[in-house]
């Protein structure tokens, strides 16, 4: 009977050190006013910048760890210090409008302590400078 209670003692106590804590999620701490925001038509060549305006809605300051673009014509800037509990912030995101069409691109956010990062994202359309590019040509006459 002693073996019994021992091995089931083991086997419960081994099985609650296996157990998952749960994941913590960047929007369980902060919350973003917008996750997208759409440029829609913009010139070619102009940088187009939105700041994305999140609050600290824990009870303990918060430091965002990273802001990653998905592409180098994507330029995110963070806040450099902690967020205070209760305190406002922005992530500010540069698309550059370097090439013509649609883009769709993301900012990856990481907060210091948190599992899961928060994912922004900015679309839009960059027209051509030159309203020729944007037409198609029509083929040379044949001899």
């Amino acid at each position: 009977m002693k073996k019994l209670f021992l091995f089931a003692s083991a086997a419960l106590l081994s099985v609650s050190l296996f157990a998952q804590t749960p994941v913590k999620k960047a929007e369980d701490v902060v919350k973003f006013k917008e996750l997208s925001f759409d440029f829609g038509k913009i010139k070619q060549g102009t940088p187009a910048t939105h700041d994305f305006a999140f609050t600290n809605i824990s009870n303990s300051p918060v430091i965002i760890e990273s802001a990653l673009a998905s592409c180098g014509c994507t330029t995110p800037h963070k806040p450099e210090g902690a967020v205070a509990a209760g305190k406002s912030d922005i992530i500010s995101a540069q698309y550059n409008a370097a090439n013509a069409g649609p883009f769709n691109k993301s900012i990856t956010v990481k907060l210091a302590g948190i599992d899961l990062p928060v994912v922004l994202k900015i679309t839009g359309e960059v027209l051509a400078t030159d309203p020729k590019s944007q037409t198609s040509k029509p083929a040379p006459a044949g001899r």
